[in-house]
């Protein structure tokens, strides 16, 4: 199960993105053996195969970013734990946090932190082991708790020169999402982790953007109506597996390349950028989204209705 989701012997992926946007998003300090769990894991989803709503809803994803400002929340398991955890992913599709002590312990996170077992390898073997079936480790149909994003909408306001570089609207959307004036994080762990599989080549339009953008988005919140908007996430990785989707798009549109820069619209449309910095939305079908980045932003943040 995880060859198949990308992972082989000797498998190492810097982890410097993933460390500098948890840092700018609560006071998480990386330590070893998180980095090394990430190295060789990280951006993983261990979905069985074939997938089925069983193996669907109880695979792991190695992503640490959905730990984004629950640092409280992790503060608390982690004197559960007795010891500090760093996130290194989710399970419960999204329900549950994985956590992991500086001597290795894998936790899951969710009312309580659970040690799955002493060893990193072992934590493995348990967490595949009960993919295939509904072992009581999983609580279907448990929803995730309300993300962070819209608390932070609700407090954060759009900066003095909001209006300048697009509305007032996208730049406190952008806000809630980790956005900020002069934000450059190193985009490192995307470009090697898409580069291993052997598909995607970054060009500098595209790293431009991700420096500035990555990881920034808005989730799905039920109701949806008039006034609500577009889920989105500017993640490479969300494309880890669908090159061949990413081509085709494309071909479609005329291009030489496109590169992978997220997803919206709960996946059902991929966001990818050409290498003069227009960016196309689609799957079976493509279409300009907008042909320069920040027109690109300014579509991803508008309301439903607004066209």
């Amino acid at each position: 199960m995880l060859r198949r989701a990308g992972w082989r012997p000797g498998r190492a992926v810097p982890t410097s993105t993933w460390e500098a946007v948890l840092s700018e998003r609560g006071a998480f300090v990386a330590h070893d053996a998180a980095r090394r769990l990430l190295a060789e894991f990280g951006g993983l989803v261990t979905y069985g195969w074939p997938a089925d709503s069983i193996s669907t809803s109880s695979a792991v994803r190695f992503d640490p970013l959905a730990a984004a400002w629950q640092e409280e929340r992790f503060a608390r398991a982690g004197r559960e734990a007795g010891a500090p955890l760093y996130p290194v992913g989710t399970a419960d599709e999204g329900a549950g946090l994985l956590g992991v002590t500086e001597e290795g312990v894998l936790h899951l996170v969710r009312d309580r932190a659970e040690p799955l077992a002493t060893t990193v390898d072992q934590a493995l073997d348990r967490l595949v082991a009960v993919q295939g079936s509904q072992a009581e480790l999983w609580r279907p149909g448990v929803p995730a708790a309300l993300p962070p994003f819209w608390q932070r909408f609700d407090a954060v306001q759009a900066g003095a020169d909001a209006g300048e570089r697009w509305s007032a609207e996208t730049d406190r959307m952008l806000r809630a999402g980790g956005w900020y004036p002069g934000r450059a994080i190193p985009t490192q762990t995307w470009e090697d982790a898409l580069l291993q599989s052997g598909e995607y080549e970054i060009h500098d339009a595209a790293r431009r953007f991700l420096a500035e953008f990555g990881a920034v988005g808005v989730p799905h919140r039920d109701p949806l109506d008039a006034t609500s908007w577009l889920e989105f996430r500017l993640d490479p990785l969300l494309a880890f597996w669908d090159a061949e989707i990413i081509e085709d798009l494309a071909e479609q549109a005329g291009v030489d390349s496109l590169y992978p820069i997220g997803m919206r619209d709960r996946g059902n449309q991929y966001l990818a950028m050409a290498a003069d910095g227009a960016v196309y939305a689609g799957m079976d079908s493509v279409w300009l989204l907008a042909p320069t980045p920040d027109e690109a932003v300014q579509r991803l943040t508008r309301r439903l209705g607004d066209g």
